[in-house]
């Protein structure tokens, strides 16, 4: 754990690596607790009925134990540089941990898959990483039920709760198989886990991911949250365990604390059913996207829920100095922000511990972890307060081994320069004398009108302060004479009805919030938001209806 300081500076002075050659991530988050302290509750599995089924580490341990033998039996491994690779399949719940604690075991690399996914997506995905096997519930076989044929490598699904046909049902494969397994000597650079990007932009890649990721993460979770507590710990996000915040963010840092973990991912979010969660379970630490953050800012009187709460971390999109302000009092606690992304994660922090939490301000760069703004053609560092690529020092324990198959796009997303090789994250900012990180927008996201350069993050954030918006994506829209005009794409909280006069106030919102330049000159209402299943606006789309209509209006003179 990072040694408990009152600043910065100190933490920076104290702190060095330790990534030992042989490291696996499945011995660090079950075995080990498990021979130390084989009581500790390790997963809080709940069910839709509210209802909590604690595991302790040692049944991981056990259960894990013999899904290991179970998959060894049917022929998965590893053999040569490369482990087989397995999807899983699966909601939060204690089955993804313990598959991806076996296939760590076994030293196979597991692939995170979101339940929502559908033909396509599974297709892509699987095809691409040539799994051999899916662990999955009755709702993913039948998806992959369809996509067999197009999957010749695809061997096996197992299934953790009806047995479909051409399925092997999970309790059964493993039952009667021993609880004594000897995990691989895996090197702390063999792959272990295969994520594939959002996709907001062509095909998802997947980026390969060492065992040292997770030794990588450790000191970004613990800035997030102040450093870390106790035994009693209790930890939660919404976000699913098939993404990198809710994976590595979450469910494996919090293990290899030996913090409990909440499994619980509702099938549509609920903002009082969030509170109700974390207030009934004791919930001491959470990690709340910027999306459930504003859903859950319109419940009203949340200070009743009286929550245990003692971090709050957020990542994914900047927040404003509204949501910052609500948090406090909402939380009892500062909501510190931080930053990262599939690649080369969990970078970037703030922590309210250390010192005061700011609107529009990332945070710092973390310990252990070289971030600078830099040019993105030469490599070369930037000064202060100038706008450039938000870069990361390689090598680094976090950062991927590259992209699966793809040689090409892995080499360009690094550029050397005189300080060394540099990941380009893709994303814009600045950084300010005091050494913070201040977030501008992606590469193709930012908008140019009249001059001015413009992030569409911080006008999103003001938008969603109106009384009748519930999103709200922000582009440019092609104009002749400034370059670009703000156009906003919004969706409306249920009783609220479009209109002209809504669209002027809450252009009027912003203008009055934010600065004249910023306020949106167009304001469109949609019944959906184009999201990526992480939950993020995907801006391209929204791009695609400014450009379109400016091309409508343009022809029509």
């Amino acid at each position: 754990m990072l040694p408990i300081v009152n600043s910065f500076d100190a933490l920076n002075a104290e702190f060095a690596w330790d990534i030992p050659e042989f490291y696996n991530i499945g011995v660090d988050i079950c075995d080990r607790w498990a021979d130390r302290d084989p009581d500790r509750i390790a997963i809080i599995d709940v069910k839709s009925s509210g209802k909590g089924m604690r595991h302790s580490f040692a049944n991981l341990r056990d259960q894990s134990n013999r899904l290991a033998h179970a998959l060894t039996r049917l022929g998965i491994g590893k053999s040569g540089a490369y482990g087989d690779r397995v999807g899983v399949l699966l909601p939060q719940c204690v089955e993804t941990a313990l598959s991806h604690i076996a296939l760590s075991k076994m030293g196979c690399i597991s692939i995170p898959l979101f339940t929502l996914f559908e033909r396509l997506a599974l297709l892509h995905r699987l095809r691409d990483a040539g799994a051999v096997a899916v662990i999955t519930d009755a709702t993913g076989a039948a998806k992959i039920a369809s996509l067999r044929d197009e999957l010749p490598k695809l061997r096996y699904v197992i299934c953790i709760d009806t047995g479909e046909e051409d399925t092997h049902h999970f309790d059964t494969l493993i039952a009667g198989e021993s609880i004594d397994f000897t995990p691989m000597m895996t090197r702390a650079d063999d792959p272990a886990l295969l994520i594939y990007t959002s996709g907001t932009t062509g095909n998802p890649k997947g980026a390969l991911h060492a065992h040292r990721v997770l030794l990588g993460h450790l000191p970004g979770v613990e800035t997030s949250h102040n450093f870390m507590g106790d035994q009693g710990d209790v930890f939660w996000t919404p976000a699913d365990w098939a993404w990198i915040g809710g994976l590595l963010d979450v469910m494996m840092p919090a293990l290899h604390h030996g913090a409990s973990v909440i499994a619980h991912r509702f099938e549509k979010f609920d903002g009082i059913g969030a509170f109700e969660l974390m207030r009934k379970h004791g919930v001491t630490n959470a990690f709340l996207p910027p999306t459930a953050l504003k859903m859950m800012r319109k419940v009203e009187n949340p200070e009743r829920y009286a929550l245990k709460l003692r971090a709050v971390a957020s990542g994914g999109e900047s927040l404003g100095a509204d949501l910052l302000d609500w948090g406090n009092r909402a939380f009892g606690v500062a909501i510190n922000e931080f930053y990262g992304q599939t690649e080369c994660n969990m970078i970037v922090s703030s922590c309210a511990g250390l010192e005061p939490v700011a609107a529009g301000i990332m945070g710092r760069g973390v310990v252990g972890h070289n971030v600078a703004i830099i040019d993105e053609t030469t490599g070369a560092k930037l000064p202060h307060g100038i706008e450039g690529a938000i870069g990361v020092k390689s090598p680094d324990p976090v950062m991927f081994l590259g992209y699966w198959n793809n040689e090409t796009a892995t080499a360009e997303k690094f550029v050397s320069g005189a300080d060394g090789k540099w990941l380009l994250t893709g994303d814009r900012g600045l950084q300010t004398p005091s050494g913070h990180f201040q977030f501008i927008g992606r590469d193709d996201d930012v908008i140019s009108s009249a001059g001015y350069r413009i992030g569409p993050a911080e006008i999103e954030d003001c938008i969603t302060t109106h009384k009748a918006v519930q999103f709200a994506g922000v582009v440019g829209k092609p104009d002749a004479t400034r370059g670009s005009v703000i156009a906003a794409y919004v969706t409306l909280i249920a009783g609220f009805e479009p209109s002209d006069e809504l669209a002027g106030d809450i252009a009027d919102h912003v203008k009055s919030q934010l600065a004249a330049y910023e306020y949106p000159r167009v304001v469109r209402f949609l019944d959906e938001m184009p999201m990526t299943t992480t939950g993020k606006i995907i801006r391209h789309e929204l791009r695609r209806l400014a450009k379109a209509e400016a091309a409508s209006e343009e022809q029509n003179g």
